[in-house]
């Protein structure tokens, strides 16, 4: 359970986080590569100013995360965009069209 944890400029690389509880997080400046957050519990979490790449984002909960001046990769956005949790200022930040 890393729920409110303070992960600020964390590195976390090929992690497994599957169902992970992430809800209040902060990942700012954090860069995350290949990690597996599907199903993951991500609600609240702040992704500011992160370097995102190769996420598995299937099935996260994504309410009110926020992703303000964060490198994301193409097919990060892409799939962000695709989560049904992702809304609001949360789209506008990760680049959605719609």
């Amino acid at each position: 359970d890393f729920s409110q944890a303070n992960m600020q400029e964390v590195v976390m690389t090929k992690a497994y986080a599957v169902g992970a509880n992430f809800e209040g997080t902060n990942l700012q400046n954090a860069v995350l590569d290949r990690v597996e957050f599907a199903k993951a519990n991500l609600k609240g979490v702040n992704f500011i100013n992160a370097v995102i790449t190769g996420i598995n984002w299937n099935g996260a909960d994504l309410t009110g995360a926020t992703f303000e001046d964060a490198l994301i990769s193409v097919q990060d956005v892409k799939n962000l965009c695709l989560n049904p949790t992702l809304v609001g200022d949360s789209r506008v930040e990760v680049g959605c069209r719609n």
